[in-house]
């Protein structure tokens, strides 16, 4: 169907990629270009009270949980539309009202099931920081 398309999009992909790949070996060389013009200046003995260890962030990013929390909603809401859709709907595919409920029933319950994917992640993310205090 969408042949025409395929061709130009893996071709576009190839030249990108490697493009990138010269281009990230470049800037490496730039980057370490411009680190040895530097350390012919620097000085050590000026800087030796700022120099330490890099300090963390107290606070984590929870956007793996949300994502993962989400994800699993989904997951779980396109099973329980499965299985709504197959034990209560008589669906064989040509009634136009059937296939509009089936859809319904997929819809709600994606968006439900991963609404409460996120209230889930949002709750373990709060006993988790009300842990870290």
């Amino acid at each position: 169907m969408m042949d025409f398309i395929t061709v130009p999009l893996v071709v576009g992909i190839v030249f990108l990629g490697v493009y990138s790949l010269f281009d990230l070996f470049v800037r490496k060389k730039e980057r370490l270009s411009m680190i040895e013009k530097i350390g012919d200046r620097f000085e050590l003995s000026a800087c030796d009270e700022k120099i330490g260890l890099p300090r963390f962030p107290t606070h984590f990013s929870f956007s793996s949980l949300k994502a993962g929390c989400l994800l699993v909603g989904i997951g779980l809401g396109l099973l329980v539309g499965f299985i709504i859709s197959m034990s209560l709907i008589d669906f064989n595919g040509e009634n136009w009202r059937q296939c509009e409920l089936v859809s319904t029933v997929y819809g709600a319950s994606v968006l439900l099931f991963g609404g409460i994917g996120l209230i889930v992640a949002f709750i373990i993310e709060m006993k988790l920081s009300k842990e870290g205090k």
